[in-house]
């Protein structure tokens, strides 16, 4: 087997082939956000429908009797299962065409990627949360507060609707994007699972506008995408930091106009926020690469 069998079927002439290799492409890239990789089986599945042999939802129930018949795990095979499972869920909402952009869409989604997987799945979280950033050494994205969550997300999905995309420029939509998506990410609706969420939502959202955004743009930047978002949601006046979408307007040229910027983690990087404990900035970025890359070790 090549390292990566998807970039082939993403060149695909038959258009049904590349349309599930890119669906499945970015369903296992996205995993990368949370620092989980696809078992082999999930591999060897998500072929088998992309050849034709079993359709979508074959391949979802393989997976998920896959996981039935193996009641015992340990810890990592967890993370695993998460990690197949999810991707299964993204390659079938992805195939579909179907959409409404509203924010039951939003919350939807949430709820069909980890059902049986978070017990919060499609619930809207009642509690505070702050996460350290390896891109922000260490420190937290100010997130939306719990007891405005449903209203935060409600303005912004009427703000989107209302907004006119008429006479702008490709730089200016691109750059509306950005800051649209920045900030449903930014408002962290539920206790896990909001980078995944988000993109599949915006791809999907993508599509309505016109873009195909079928590339391996996701596939192979999911934790670019990530820090990017972070960084558009960060500002430390103090240490002359601002909050940009810059970041997030280079993916999306990438994702949207086929161009090769390039996306390198390390750029998005502020060193010297805290005077704590510091994250060991080496070790984090080469794990995170790796996984964001697809190492060989998740083809062989």
């Amino acid at each position: 087997m090549e390292k990566d069998p998807f970039k082939e079927y993403l060149r695909e002439s038959e258009p049904d082939k590349a349309g599930k290799g890119y669906a499945w492409s970015t369903a296992i890239g996205l995993q990368a956000v949370d620092g989980l990789k696809p078992s082999k089986y999930l591999i060897d599945t998500a072929i088998q429908n992309i050849e034709g042999k079993i359709t979508m939802k074959e391949a979802q129930s393989l997976i998920d009797s896959y996981y039935e018949e193996r009641p015992v795990h340990l810890p990592d095979e967890e993370r695993t299962e998460e990690a197949d499972k999810v991707s299964s869920r993204i390659a079938l909402i992805l195939s579909e065409a179907a959409f409404s952009f509203s924010p039951n869409e939003y919350i939807s989604i949430h709820r069909k990627l980890f059902h049986g997987i978070y017990k919060h799945a499609g619930k809207i979280r009642d509690y505070n949360i702050t996460k350290k950033e390896w891109v922000l050494d260490g420190a937290t994205v100010i997130y939306g507060s719990a007891s405005e969550l449903r209203a935060t997300l409600e303005y912004d999905f009427s703000q989107e609707k209302d907004f006119s995309y008429k006479g702008l420029s490709m730089d200016e939509i691109i750059h509306h994007l950005a800051v649209f998506v920045s900030r449903l990410w930014q408002i962290h609706i539920f206790g896990e699972g909001n980078t995944r969420t988000t993109a599949v939502f915006f791809i999907k959202y993508l599509r309505t506008l016109g873009f195909s955004a079928t590339n391996d743009i996701f596939a192979e930047n999911a934790w670019y995408f990530r820090n990017a978002l972070v960084r558009a949601n960060y500002t430390n006046l103090q240490k002359g930091i601002h909050e940009t979408t810059e970041y997030l307007e280079v993916f999306l040229r990438n994702l949207l106009l086929n161009e090769n910027n390039e996306l390198h983690n390390r750029d998005l990087h502020i060193s010297g926020l805290l005077n704590a404990e510091k994250v060991d900035i080496e070790s984090v970025l080469s794990e995170k690469e790796n996984i964001n890359s697809k190492t060989d070790n998740q083809f062989e």
